[in-house]
């Protein structure tokens, strides 16, 4: 490209300008010695520090002597003019202009003059035409020089750059960017913690756009960590701020701990809550300034939920606008080490009606499954795939589990990703479970799917209702995963917000918990509503079986647990399906013992899997719990008999 850019190449709005100065109805006028003609394109692509080249009309021209100012983000850049003619006039960018959107103006003496909007998209000068019909195209670089083989998408055409680091689309610009899969042994550059993997794009359909990309070659990537960080729901309600606060603490913390490794982050959605954008003012922008104070020196990846789509809106493609303007494309892929991760948006908005009644479709759109194959086919079968969805797969059932999904698109999913070692990351449910290879429902192939629980726990509601029990409708901990991963190999935890990383089970004397319908004296007479809370009374009446409940929230098939007594009987364990009782006693409890009610309220405990009972012989005898995971980490609980149950011993640490 030379440095010299013809405006007319890449114009896709002309906006006629004319300045005159005095008034063309004043008898004695002046003459008027400011009168400019010429084109402004609503985007150029060029050289930083480069020459542009502006077509006059008319013959009238700006003189030597003007000033060309471009204004943006409260910076000034003065762009002097090189040479004019009656055709043409050519003005040296400022070399501290960057990429973005400025107001343009021309000076002459005291006189400033605005012209118009005009997006400067700065560019590498490379030597290269585009094909007939490529709307797109640019450059891959590091500072080592071009980058090959980096895949290059806008969200329909897929491609690869050559060998000189240069890729080009024939985009129809649907989503209105181009991204890369960042590849492996590299990162792009981050503002704040959103890596910067994409580009707008500016110009219509037809118009030719140059977007390139700068990477950073790294060290590292064959081991390092991952965090999963699943349903924040910041809304500005129910003391979010501060709770959040603490999780965003507890990473810190965590990360201090392993300074020196390699770490990423990747969320599963629901980062905030849309019907409270427009009532609490707190939306996409808000997040991502409270991410960004809270967190430093991470880069985070984000996954779409049904919550961060616009429910005043009808239409799946008009639902994503917010979120695609604030925090980037709802699919797309990268690669980390010897791993390559597919982010996804499962949430089909097609019949939003402009309500909060937000009927949305968990299911992924032919578009995606049609771009997931092109990605797909620069991805060796041997590579394994983390694959981010918000909404999960498959869910939990008495006989196992099911797909808790649109069935003939799953199905299609499923082929697409045939042969390959798949890990879904989910999130939506607000509870943990596993789903492994041995389940039924996978059908023979390597498909796990891990619902990886949510930061917000219950909405931020048990924190609030009782501070400092963070627990979710299932009864695991408000958290977040961590994977450790080396090169291939993966290997996973729950980490509980608050508590250290040995937390991984919690256990419950039966003997010592039971509910009545004393516990809500404010509960309205409502037979339905009182007949919701009786289930827990029912669930956990006064008793002395000398029964043990135990709840494991990162459970899979994989697992062992043993329970021995002090005399060193091994005790069966029977899997049961539960109400979490620490869940009913920090919220449901509070919930329901209010005489405002009018309905059963929301997120209230909910029977889940992932609980064990044993019986001991007697109330006094003292337990070993051991629980194992798959990797070999051993957890064990002396739990004392009898054990007393209060919401004071599961407050955050």
């Amino acid at each position: 490209m030379k440095d010299t850019i013809k405006y007319l190449v890449w114009i896709f709005a002309i906006v006629p300008f004319l300045i005159a100065c005095g008034d063309s109805n004043t008898d004695d006028a002046p003459t008027d010695d400011f009168d400019v003609r010429f084109e402004l394109p609503a985007t150029v692509d060029v050289a930083k520090g480069g020459e542009l080249t502006f077509t006059v009309k008319e013959g009238k021209s700006p003189l030597t002597t003007d000033s060309f100012l471009l204004e943006g983000g409260g910076i000034s850049y003065l762009c002097p003019i090189l040479r004019t003619s009656s055709e043409s006039f050519t003005v040296r960018l400022a070399d501290e202009c960057e990429s973005g959107s400025y107001t343009a103006y021309l000076k002459r003496d005291a006189r400033k003059k605005s012209i118009g909007k005009i997006y400067i998209n700065i560019v590498d000068k490379i030597d290269f035409e585009p094909s007939a019909g490529t709307t797109v195209f640019g450059l891959v670089s590091s500072e080592e020089g071009p980058v090959a083989n980096v895949v290059v998408s806008d969200g329909t055409e897929v491609t690869v750059t050559d060998d000189k680091g240069i890729y080009e689309l024939k985009s129809a610009k649907k989503w209105g960017y181009v991204f890369i899969s960042v590849p492996s042994g590299y990162e792009v550059a981050a503002e704040g913690v959103f890596p910067q993997f994409y580009q707008t794009l500016k110009g219509a359909a037809d118009v030719v756009e140059q977007k390139d990309f700068k990477l950073t070659k790294v060290d590292g990537q064959d081991r390092y960590k991952l965090f999963l960080l699943g349903d924040m729901h910041l809304a500005n309600r129910t003391n979010d701020a501060a709770q959040f606060t603490q999780f965003t603490t507890d990473l810190n913390a965590y990360m201090a701990q392993h300074s020196g490794q390699k770490m990423y982050a990747l969320t599963l959605g629901d980062m905030t809550w849309d019907l409270y954008w427009y009532k609490n003012n707190y939306a996409l922008p808000q997040y991502r300034e409270t991410i960004n104070r809270q967190v430093k020196n991470l880069q985070i990846y984000h996954t779409m939920g049904n919550h961060d789509n616009d429910f005043m809106t009808t239409s799946d493609y008009d639902a994503a606008v917010k979120y695609v303007d604030c925090i980037g494309p709802t699919f797309y892929s990268f690669n980390i080490g010897q791993v390559h991760y597919v982010v996804m948006d499962n949430i089909d908005c097609s019949a939003y009606d402009g309500t909060d009644s937000r009927n949305y479709v968990k299911k992924l759109s032919n578009e995606q499954l049609k771009w997931l194959a092109k990605d797909l086919a620069y991805v060796d079968k041997s590579t394994p795939l983390i694959v981010a969805m918000h909404a999960q797969i498959y869910k939990p059932t008495s006989t196992g589990f099911a797909f808790d999904h649109d069935s003939a698109n799953t199905e299609a999913l499923l082929a697409a990703l045939d042969g390959y070692e798949v890990h879904f990351v989910t999130g939506h449910t607000h509870k943990v479970y596993n789903i492994t290879p041995d389940d039924d429902v996978v059908k023979g192939r390597d498909i796990h799917e891990h619902n990886s629980g949510a930061i917000c726990a219950s909405w931020w509601w048990s924190g609030n209702l009782t501070p400092g029990v963070h627990v979710s409708i299932d009864g695991a901990p408000g958290g977040y995963a961590i994977w450790d991963i080396d090169g291939t190999d993966f290997a996973w935890l729950y980490k509980s917000t608050g508590w250290p990383e040995e937390y991984q089970f919690r256990s419950y004397d039966l003997n010592n918990v039971s509910f009545s319908m004393d516990d809500v004296p404010n509960i309205p007479s409502n037979v339905l509503i009182q007949l919701a809370y009786k289930k827990y009374v029912n669930a956990y009446p006064e008793n002395s079986d000398n029964e043990v409940l135990i709840k494991i929230w990162n459970w899979n098939s994989n697992w062992e647990l043993s329970v021995v007594d002090e005399r060193g009987k091994t005790l069966e364990y029977t899997p049961v399906w539960a109400y979490d009782p620490l869940h009913i006693a920090a919220l449901s409890v509070p919930r329901f013992n209010n005489s405002g009610i009018t309905s059963t309220p929301s997120f209230v405990t909910e029977s889940a899997t992932n609980f064990f009972k044993v019986k001991a012989d007697d109330a006094d005898v003292d337990l070993t719990i051991t629980v194992k995971d798959e990797f070999g980490h051993t957890w064990t609980e002396e739990m004392q008999r009898p054990k007393a149950f209060s919401t004071d011993a599961y407050k955050l640490r």
